[in-house]
């Protein structure tokens, strides 16, 4: 199978739509029962993320979402929220501006306000867990010492691969700059440094191959250089429903990222 049907998931899982549209309703749901605080990060209209509190001095999860750094916001993940609320864990959700528009780096630079912002607000680390574009971003704040701990759910911890495929088309990767954004170039978090050691890569196990060496890929090589890592593929699940234990309060992947945000680091 060709890089481009590697990774175009929304070809690879043509019921993407009806998935995409229970992530809406549940959104929507659960702004209608919990109207979330909108913080601003920054000045521009998508530098802002909703938070939905568990409390006063609840830990703070953030998820960044995914769409390949060119589609979607906040507004489609407030679902996420009751089911980390009914175990008093706090859920912040950024927007950030979108390609071509601008360049990638400055997304980066946009989720780094954001996740400070949090951090700021409560005075530690915010746990930080993503999909997608979501887990590649979820990676470099945890190796930029931002986050307690980083959940990466179906990452691109790569960029090469993406640059001869039609999602370059608004990314505009080179060889160089692809390198530069891509964490498994960048310094690992080690105990010597601030912020967490725990990088969990998750990953649907039906999705494609690629999606499934890049989890493995990076679990492996950050593990060997000392950081915590796991590595899980979720059976019977693919790149959109590998969302679905998130919506469940008792499901394994919301009890692990509750107790990263308990857990000491």
């Amino acid at each position: 199978m060709s890089l481009e049907a590697q990774y175009n998931n929304r070809a690879l899982v043509p019921d993407h739509p009806a998935v995409m549209a229970r992530w809406r309703a549940a959104a929507e749901a659960a702004r209608a029962a919990t109207p979330p605080l909108q913080i601003a990060y920054g000045p521009g209209p998508r530098e802002g993320m909703d938070l939905f509190e568990a409390a006063p001095d609840a830990p703070v999860a953030v998820f960044l979402h995914g769409g390949y750094w060119q589609a979607l916001d906040k507004d489609w993940f407030s679902g996420l929220a009751p089911a980390l609320r009914a175990h008093g864990v706090s859920l912040a959700v950024p927007s950030y501006d979108l390609c071509p528009d601008v360049r990638l780096g400055r997304i980066l630079r946009q989720v780094r306000s954001a996740v400070d912002a949090v951090r700021a607000r409560t005075g530690t680390r915010p746990v930080v867990f993503g999909h997608s574009a979501g887990g590649h971003m979820a990676a470099c704040m945890l190796s930029e010492g931002r986050a307690a701990a980083a959940v990466a759910i179906s990452g691109v911890f790569d960029l090469a691969p993406l640059i001869p495929t039609s999602l370059n088309q608004a990314l505009k990767l080179d060889a160089a700059e692809a390198a530069a954004l891509s964490p498994i170039h960048w310094p690992v978090p080690n105990g010597s440094t601030p912020g967490g050691t725990v990088l969990d890569c998750v990953v649907g196990g039906d999705e494609s191959a690629e999606f499934l060496r890049q989890s493995r890929m990076m679990a492996d090589l950050w593990g060997a250089k000392g950081v915590e890592t796991r590595y899980q593929a979720l059976p019977g699940l693919n790149h959109f429903t590998v969302l679905d234990p998130l919506f469940d309060a008792d499901s394994d992947l919301v009890k692990r990222i509750v107790d990263l945000t308990r857990s000491p680091r």
